[in-house]
């Protein structure tokens, strides 16, 4: 006899869920109950993550601004230097200066 697609030597009665196979509402109730728990955890990972996230931004522009400003402390103790010169060399601070900024000696 052919199967249920028209295959042979496949019974027809294969793959079919028998009474015995079928799930209690109790088990139906046990699945929705840990799929509920696991919606609530991955949830509450959901707004752990956005919190990071956005604390994560705010530190970056907090270390941007540090930057900035302490580019601009060097730029202008050395244009200070550069008008009027202390006994030290200011070479250390153009080359951090210049390697700051990408450039090489």
């Amino acid at each position: 006899m052919s199967g249920p697609n028209g295959d042979p030597n496949i019974p027809i009665d294969d793959g079919i869920i028998n009474d015995e196979d079928e799930f209690e509402d109790e088990e139906y109730e046990a699945i929705n109950s840990m799929l509920d728990q696991i919606n609530t955890y991955l949830d509450d990972l959901e707004d752990r993550n956005d919190s990071l996230n956005g604390k994560l931004h705010e530190l970056l522009e907090s270390n941007r601004q540090a930057r900035l400003e302490f580019r601009a402390q060097l730029l202008g103790s050395q244009s200070q230097e550069e008008h009027c010169p202390a006994d030290g060399d200011s070479s250390t601070s153009k080359e951090y200066l210049n390697k700051d900024n990408g450039d090489s000696k």
